[in-house]
């Protein structure tokens, strides 16, 4: 198994995301089924508004915080990170409707199960620098490459 760098460490080499998409900056905790990460985003983020960031944008920290939580379990095993999808989420909310900008945000997310067939749910908060939630809720996520070794019914011999 890979020797992982000490934490906290840059989140991006354990994300897909490229060009100005990884929103995230560090990776601050990690465990079996926990990660936390950082960001503190400012005028250049590509989702900031006048009021700052809005509240949307913290479901995508929570399923880049996911992304890299499987990032790290694909280092582990040697393998670079790969593509998911965020199929769904429930009880999302940020009921500040906006985060501040220049304002360091820590998102976690914790799994709650993953089945055999790549499917897998999180749940998951923003919160601010004295740890009160700002945001939070449940994404589900599919990582194909998870999926069981059985073949696809239209696969079957």
């Amino acid at each position: 198994m890979p020797d992982l760098p000490d934490l906290p460490c840059p989140i991006a080499p354990f994300v897909p995301h490229r060009q100005g998409m990884c929103l995230l900056e560090r990776l601050v905790a990690l465990d079996d089924g926990f990660l936390a990460a950082e960001a503190c985003p400012g005028p250049d983020d590509p989702f900031a508004t006048p009021r700052g960031i809005p509240g949307w944008v913290g479901l995508e920290w929570l399923a880049q915080a996911v992304a890299a939580w499987a990032g790290v379990e694909a280092a582990r095993r040697g393998e670079a990170p790969a593509v998911g999808f965020l199929v769904g989420s429930r009880r999302y909310a940020c009921p500040a409707g906006h985060f501040a900008l220049e304002c360091r945000v820590r998102v976690e997310v914790a799994l709650d199960f993953r089945a055999d067939n790549g499917l897998a749910e999180f749940h998951g908060r923003v919160l601010d620098p004295a740890g009160e939630p700002l945001a939070e809720g449940r994404l589900q996520v599919f990582e194909p490459h998870r999926r069981g070794s059985r073949p696809a019914p239209d696969e079957a011999p």
